[in-house]
């Protein structure tokens, strides 16, 4: 026991020793780091602290490039109104060459360049999205400010009187001796107003499709307003769902008013000769404006002998539709929107010649409706859209180095699309536009030939081609595209169709050059 007492004692004065060597230990590594100069900017630049973070929903946040950089290979970059994406694929190998193959399928990830909007931001942008023009300020000229800010002014005030006049008028013709119900039903005829203002002004953020799909537009309008004339009517079977209906058919009927609007100038402008768009507007408002008397003084006349409510809607109403049809038929525009650009294309490559502007402006389809895009081609999607295999993309780059863009089929979703890169031009579009139909002409009689074989398997959808049938139709195409587009170009110039103020709504999407 006297033994190990002394040596219990060693021991702990042995550990209490080494506790304080550690700590003056520590002090001085902390003091020498402390003193230590600040690192060189080009060390900061590679330290990991340092290293730009990306944004990346697949991964729950924000990533450190170097991690992305060790199982992940970069294949695209994409640029949509300043704002930068990149896409990367998972690498089985680790190998990070162009030529790679042990990419995996649908692996393909959106990495975010930047940081996210706040919300004070997002909220910027949202409203700008509804109150200016794309492009603003460069899209319009420096008068255009201080206009829409008188017209704002303006409207406020006859916003305010109405309120007034609305409430006056319900007096003024009797609809209650009290006091109570006028102002309850003009509140609700406030009401009504106020819905159908907010429906045009959300529609209004539909922007340059009124200008993209300017007859379908003008006739998806038309059938609002008869539609919007219909719910009105229903409030007379149903009158305690008055200001509900009276809202919604307010909404409709406004939403019209906005395509009428929009699409008015347009349409002069292509009757106009020289500089009398004035003039030509407003005889054709005048003209209007006396068929409008015309049929309101016919309508007086028809209702003193107590028709048929409903029948005679509906009379009117078919009228007023086939008036429609057959008006926005009539108009005859000499640029090339998507739809007036898919019967060129596809009579050239049926014909072998481009339709007039008359055949071609007859043959429009106008039932396409706004909200639907023009399927299958899609012009300037998003790369995650067009592409979910990586090789994909990686196999059809080299075929469109010369090109600036690059034409595509996606066999999961059926379309084909044609993806613009940051330095496409107006023909470049229109080349591209011209590219994606004939290779939607070569994909559609490569199935035709398979006709037996669907009917087989009772499947209805196109036969979908493997990769290398892919490639071989997009090299096939390649090769007719460059020797048809010019012929096409110059055929449809013949005819009278503008080629350099194209309207095919190309999207905003563009590939960017990879800094390698």
């Amino acid at each position: 026991m006297k033994l190990k007492n002394p040596s219990n004692s060693a021991s702990q004065t042995l550990t209490s020793s080494d506790t304080r060597l550690l700590v003056r230990e520590t002090l001085r590594i902390s003091a020498n780091l402390a003193s230590a100069p600040p690192p060189s900017p080009s060390a900061a630049a590679v330290a990991p602290q340092e290293r730009p973070l990306l944004q990346d929903s697949s991964f729950g946040g924000l990533v450190d490039d170097q991690f992305l950089n060790s199982s992940l290979k970069l294949i695209c970059c994409e640029e949509i109104d300043g704002r930068r994406w990149q896409y990367f694929a998972d690498d089985n190998i680790g190998v990070r060459t162009v030529g790679s193959k042990h990419l995996k399928k649908n692996s393909i990830r959106a990495v975010s360049l930047q940081t996210p909007l706040s919300p004070a931001d997002e909220l910027i942008m949202f409203i700008r999205s509804y109150v200016v023009p794309e492009g603003f300020p460069d899209s319009v000229t420096p008068s255009y400010v201080p206009y829409m800010s008188w017209r704002a002014l303006k409207h406020f005030f006859g916003g305010a009187m109405g309120v007034f006049t609305t409430q006056t008028l319900l007096s003024s013709l009797g609809v209650s001796r009290n006091r109570a119900a006028p102002g309850a039903v003009a509140i609700n005829w406030i009401l009504k107003d106020g819905a159908g203002r907010v429906g045009k002004m959300l529609f209004a953020r539909q922007g340059k499709k009124f200008d993209y799909d300017l007859k379908q537009l003008r006739f998806a309008g038309d059938l609002l307003m008869e539609l919007g004339a219909g719910v009105e009517l229903a409030t007379a079977a149903v009158p305690h769902l008055f200001l509900p209906l009276a809202c919604a058919a307010n909404v409709a009927k406004n939403v019209a008013a906005v395509t009428s609007t929009s699409t008015r100038t347009p349409i002069y402008k292509a009757f106009a000769k020289g500089e009398n768009i004035g003039d030509v507007t407003a005889k054709g408002e005048c003209v209007g404006n006396v068929a409008d008397l015309l049929g309101t003084g016919l309508s007086i006349m028809i209702s003193k002998r107590n028709p048929s409510l409903f029948t005679t809607f509906g009379l009117l109403s078919c009228g007023y539709v086939l008036s429609s049809y057959q008006e926005v038929k009539s108009v005859v525009l000499h640029t090339l929107n998507r739809a007036r650009f898919t019967v060129a294309a596809e009579s050239f490559l049926k014909t072998g010649r481009v339709p007039s502007l008359q055949e071609g402006n007859l043959m429009e389809n106008i039932f396409i409706p706004p909200w639907k895009q023009h399927r299958p081609i899609v012009l300037g999607p998003r790369f995650k859209d067009a592409f979910q295999d990586p090789m994909s993309y990686l196999s059809l780059e080299p075929i469109f180095e010369k090109e600036r863009y690059i034409v595509t089929y996606n066999p999961s979703k059926g379309n084909i699309y044609a993806l613009f890169k940051d330095q496409a031009k107006s023909d470049d579009i229109l080349k591209a536009c011209f590219h994606a139909h004939v290779l939607h002409h070569i994909i559609r009689s490569s199935n035709h030939s398979q006709q037996s074989l669907r009917k087989q398997v009772h499947e209805l959808s196109a036969v979908s081609p493997s990769l290398g049938d892919l490639q071989s139709h997009i090299a096939e195409s390649y090769k007719m595209v460059s020797a048809l587009y010019g012929p096409f170009k110059n055929k449809a110039k013949e005819q009278g169709w503008v080629m350099s103020e194209s309207l095919l709504n190309p999207g905003r999407a563009r590939l960017c050059e990879l800094a390698r």
